[in-house]
């Protein structure tokens, strides 16, 4: 059965524009990468390699988009623990901005976050009124997490917000070349995927650059971040 998605485009792209990744705000080591994207039928369906690696879409044809959706983008050289695959479950909810981007920070700090709550707190801030809706902007899920900081879990338990487990700043891709220099990919052509479907998904599943690259110039956004 396909997983749950959620991400909402936003209506303007003034962020993308007035905050561009530039040589001078570009990380000095690999950095995790969140993207919200068109989600197509044939990512549902990852293929393994003879080598045993998962990939979606590895022939770049896609047919129909199913939603929106936000995943995390693994750095170079970083690992990503199996109990963080069981903990990042979105269950049935379209919270994929709050675990999308909750991925990420556990990749900068090591730590596992509440993507519950950011995903709640950014419906509080983003452009759509009210809150019954499913779904937020990846903007405002980076917003949450740069002014306001996140929410540890530790044994089961979500601690008090804190501004500390946030970033420091966030930025927008202006090529798929800033992605793969960002993620320490600079030379390959693919990325590697950091869904929020729990086991139902293959732990760690490559995206050719070149299917991320159209993903991106189809209302795609790329966000990229420097840590607190």
């Amino acid at each position: 059965m396909p997983g749950p998605l959620g991400r909402r485009p936003p209506s303007d792209w003034k962020h993308v524009d007035k905050y561009p990744l530039t040589a001078s705000t570009a990380p000095a080591k690999p950095t995790p990468v969140v993207i919200g994207v068109n989600w197509y039928v044939e990512f549902d369906e990852p293929e393994k390699d003879a080598e045993g690696h998962y990939w979606i879409a590895r022939d770049a044809k896609l047919t129909k988009v199913r939603g929106g959706h936000c995943v995390c983008l693994k750095p170079k050289g970083s690992n990503d623990p199996d109990a963080w695959w069981d903990f990042y479950n979105q269950g049935e909810e379209g919270a994929c901005v709050g675990f999308g981007i909750s991925r990420l920070t556990s990749q900068l700090n090591r730590k596992t976050y509440d993507g519950f709550w950011l995903y709640h707190e950014a419906q509080k801030v983003d452009e759509w009124p009210g809150e019954d809706y499913d779904g937020t902007s990846v903007r405002a899920g980076l917003d949450i997490l740069r002014k306001r900081g996140h929410c540890v879990v530790k044994d089961g338990k979500t601690g008090l917000e804190a501004l500390g487990e946030g970033i420091k700043a966030n930025r927008w891709a202006r090529s798929v070349d800033d992605v793969l220099t960002t993620l320490g990919y600079g030379g390959l052509d693919y990325v590697d995927v950091l869904n929020s479907w729990g086991r139902s998904y293959p732990h760690l599943t490559r995206m050719p650059a070149k299917v991320l690259e159209r993903l991106w110039k189809e209302d795609g956004e790329v966000g990229l971040v420097t840590d607190r």
